[in-house]
């Protein structure tokens, strides 16, 4: 794990390689609005394979910028750009030439809702903003797995937490085992290129829950909250060849459960992650350093002061490590998942690993049947030293390659 970490981190050094500078002068050009001067390099790179120069190219023919408009060449293009994924067809794009379709026709009818027919679009500012909704243009898009499980089962009893107190008296566990995990996430680019990389600067929010729906009044067990800021620097197409290294990313994340006292957990870590990809295959491999926090004092641990100032979780590493590895692999349409967690600690061993499974729900593109089993440390913040087994079923509207 470590020796392919290192080796990514090594590999981004290699970011200043001659085919990434002329890419670079082609990615400026075409910011700058100099079309004429950037479509020979993004066309060269396209060629070669570069997702995102093969986009930026079906942009170009799709509004004429600086060439002639071409929306057959566009259509094209765009396929290419996602054709190395199993949810598009190789042969789609052929076939819908092949077949005579109005491929221009096919632009407009896109962006082309019922609701907004009737509108006047005459003003260039209306017209904007109603294709900004119509092509949900916000630039909003899903981060991680988005999923709801109606049916959540653990081994053993959800063990019951007071921001006041330590339990004392009061009940121990919840009274079910079974319950509803859900999770939304969501991410969004903010900038382009201000390392001068090729990278994008990205902001992205998690938040997973764990619902008791099914015992008395129903109470939010533990919901987690994670927002993230991190930047994600292609690697050239050069070291994407031979090594089939996607990307790096470099980021900041904060997560805690957003309570007080007793219940109250949180942590800040720094991290690096490398993107891999193997044809179906796709890895993610993760390390990050947890920033420090100061100690609690005598007060808390004797009961006395619930919101002594310091560390809520000191030993969180001990469960947790210091990385994690996730592999997803699509078998056709389906998707088969994993995540492994290990602290190295070999005289005290503690981790996890989760598997996953999805497939299309019935004939839908994007709504899944999504099958879940956890087993280890860390499943939430609240119980990240308490070891379970959990399985779950449900559905996912969003399931993430990396």
């Amino acid at each position: 794990m470590y020796k392919m970490l290192y080796t990514s981190l090594l590999l981004s050094t290699a970011i200043y390689s001659s085919d990434i500078i002329n890419y670079a002068d082609g990615l400026k050009y075409y910011q700058s609005h100099q079309y004429k001067k950037a479509y020979p390099i993004i066309l060269k790179e396209a060629k070669r394979g570069n997702k995102e120069a093969q986009y930026l190219l079906a942009d170009i023919y799709e509004h004429g910028k600086g060439i002639h408009k071409n929306s057959q060449k566009s259509f094209y293009w765009y396929k290419k750009s996602a054709s190395n994924y199993a949810y598009i067809s190789k042969d789609e794009t052929k076939k819908t030439i092949e077949k005579g379709v109005d491929v221009e026709n096919a632009f407009t009818q896109k962006r082309l809702q019922l609701a907004f027919s009737k509108l006047d679009l005459s003003s260039p500012d209306v017209k904007d903003e109603v294709e900004k909704f119509v092509n949900k243009n916000f630039g909003i898009y899903p981060y991680h797995t988005n999923y709801l499980t109606p049916i959540s089962y653990a081994s053993r009893p959800y063990n019951r937490h007071y921001t006041t107190s330590y339990q004392n008296n009061f009940p121990s566990t919840y009274d079910k085992q079974t319950e509803v995990e859900f999770q939304l996430s969501i991410q969004k680019v903010l900038a382009h290129n201000l390392l001068g990389l090729n990278d994008y600067l990205s902001v992205a929010y998690t938040q997973h829950v764990w619902w008791q729906a099914y015992g008395e009044s129903a109470p939010f067990r533990e919901i987690n909250y994670t927002p993230e800021v991190f930047f994600t620097i292609p690697s050239p197409y050069s070291i994407d060849a031979e090594n089939n290294l996607k990307a790096i990313q470099l980021g900041f994340r904060h997560q805690s459960n957003g309570q007080e006292g007793y219940r109250s957990r949180s942590w800040n870590s720094l991290y690096l992650t490398s993107l891999w990809q193997w044809n179906h295959l796709f890895l993610k491999a993760q390390v990050w350093y947890r920033l420090p926090e100061d100690k609690k004092d005598a007060t808390f641990d004797d009961g006395t002061n619930p919101d002594a100032p310091g560390d809520d979780n000191p030993d969180l590493e001990e469960y947790i490590g210091y990385g994690d590895i996730q592999i997803k692999y699509l078998y056709g349409k389906n998707q088969f998942g994993l995540k492994w967690r290990n602290n190295f600690d070999f005289d005290d061993n503690k981790g996890s690993i989760e598997l996953d499974f999805s497939k299309p729900f019935e004939n839908s593109d994007n709504t899944y049947w999504y099958v879940k089993y956890f087993n280890g440390y860390g499943e939430s913040l609240i119980d990240y030293d308490r070891s379970i087994s959990k399985i779950s079923f449900g559905f996912s509207v969003y399931r993430s390659l990396f």
